[in-house]
């Protein structure tokens, strides 16, 4: 068993690089054992953390990772039986497990775990409340997909009772195919909201609720639900919880709501309500709708487990955000350059949008790169056509590798940048990250604003973007006179 490994143990880590994989790799190297790890994906942000934690990371996958013989293997979701490496390990005698299982076994046990769960949100609306909980003086772990800027790096072992952590829907593992949440033991959820995605392992919306379903039976008589009561999938399936719970949003039915949002002092100013009786004004660094209910939402739960709200409101005020998300990379020669992690044409539409609020009266090139299972298929050919509407110039790329998806099934750039011409919108399509380079270099101006959404690497886009805007290279033609 995983609880029986002694400190100095050797875990070796298939899939390393993934942001919940390096996340617990360094929080089993905090709790004193010995990490090896393997992936052929090796990018930044989680490849740079990993190194700055002085974990070698193998690059490739191969029964060779494995001959230096581990005490334990934790098998990462991107694995599939067929690999080489877990071919190797399977006929071994090596003991392994998933990242789930090893998270609530070793790293949450009895702790009061704090889960943040649903289809948008979760980085964000994790690490935002692990700051409110630090705030409280509480110590709380935390496990999350991605880096929270308060803390530099995506995990944090817990000094405390409480830990908090992003639940997500995905399978577990090639061995275990049950969501992630299953095994987190949750006490406290916060559910940010449903929405059909993961098209590569769920068909219909129906067997994603079926499977958060078995997420609110898990929450015990003590726990408490916050939910977003503006989401009419939630309801559906609100009956299986047996805990106390409470709504957030923006309708009047919410028990906790927003009626007031403003941008004051280079904030995003929110008036809360609870019980239609104004009860606070939350001050946040981050903009946009969602990015107030992701606060709001926080702002419930430490309402409900009776947290000290002056504490609670400093808190969220001091959250600096989340690298990549909404997370500036450049500002070089009057040209803002923002990065994002935005797939879901959902979370593009909101993105988009909370880009025109935070920097309003400036044009807005938003590039995207379809990447994700979901967003290389076409089941939402038609809402990133809506997405894009609030942008001035949309940039589109390849998608990632359709190869393994049935040609009918493929999201087509052409019919994107069709339906995106059709509504007058200033739309094209590229090949590669440097024909994208090429064309900004023509057409980018002095004040704009450059959105890169994309969940992976996008072929070093950024840094190559950083590098021509710094080497002034962009703009040499009709823009040259406004640098």
């Amino acid at each position: 068993m995983l609880s029986e490994l002694k400190t100095g143990s050797t875990i070796h880590l298939m899939g390393i690089c993934g942001t919940a994989m390096a996340s617990l790799a360094g929080l089993l190297q905090d709790m004193g054992f010995k990490i090896t790890g393997s992936d052929q994906n090796v990018y930044p942000p989680m490849s740079t953390m990993l190194a700055s934690l002085g974990i070698d990371v193998m690059e490739g996958y191969s029964g060779d990772n494995l001959k230096h013989n581990p005490d334990f293997v934790i098998v990462g979701n991107v694995i599939s039986k067929s690999n080489d490496e877990a071919q190797y390990l399977l006929k071994s005698s090596i003991p392994y497990t998933s990242l789930p299982k090893a998270m609530g076994e070793l790293v949450i046990g009895e702790r009061n775990s704090i889960v943040i769960s649903g289809t948008h949100g979760k980085t964000t609306t994790t690490s935002m409340l692990t700051v409110m909980a630090d705030e409280h003086k509480l110590n709380p772990g935390f496990f999350v997909g991605g880096i929270p800027l308060n803390y530099g790096k995506s995990f944090k072992k817990a000094e405390g009772n409480y830990f908090v952590i992003e639940g997500d829907e995905y399978d577990t593992a090639f061995f275990d195919k049950v969501p992630k949440f299953i095994y987190y033991k949750p006490k406290y959820v916060i559910l940010t909201g449903i929405e059909f995605d993961h098209a590569d392992i769920y068909s219909s919306l129906e067997q994603i609720l079926s499977e958060f379903t078995k997420l609110l039976k898990l929450i015990p008589n003590d726990g408490v639900l916050i939910y977003n009561g503006d989401c009419p999938n939630i309801k559906k399936i609100l009956s299986h919880a047996n805990c106390k719970m409470a709504s957030f949003g923006s309708g009047e039915s919410c028990d906790y709501r927003f009626t007031d949002r403003s941008l004051f002092a280079g904030r995003n100013q929110v008036s809360v309500t609870k019980n239609n009786i104004k009860e606070a004004d939350l001050a946040l660094k981050l903009f946009g709708h969602h990015n107030s209910l992701n606060a709001l939402s926080c702002y419930a739960l430490a309402s409900e487990l009776g947290w000290d709200k002056a504490v609670t409101l400093q808190g969220l005020a001091n959250f600096k955000g989340v690298k990549r998300r909404q997370e500036v990379i450049g500002e070089i020669k009057g040209i803002t350059v923002v990065e994002d992690f935005a797939h879901h044409p959902t979370a593009v539409d909101l993105t988009i949008k909370s880009m025109n609020e935070q920097y309003p009266g400036r044009r807005l090139i938003s590039i995207f790169e379809p990447r994700s299972a979901t967003s290389r298929r076409n089941i939402f050919q038609q809402e990133y056509a809506k997405a894009f509407l609030a942008t001035d110039i949309a940039v589109v790329a390849k998608p990632y590798n359709q190869s393994n998806i049935e040609e009918s099934e493929r999201f087509s750039t052409d019919k994107l940048i069709e339906d995106l011409k059709n509504k007058n919108i200033d739309a094209h399509q590229f090949e590669s990250s440097d024909s994208i380079i090429q064309f900004l270099d023509k057409k980018v101006l002095k004040g704009d604003v450059i959105l890169i959404m994309s969940n992976g690497g996008f072929d070093g886009l950024y840094k190559k973007l950083l590098t021509t805007l710094d080497n002034k290279k962009i703009g040499s033609a009709e823009a040259s006179a406004n640098l």
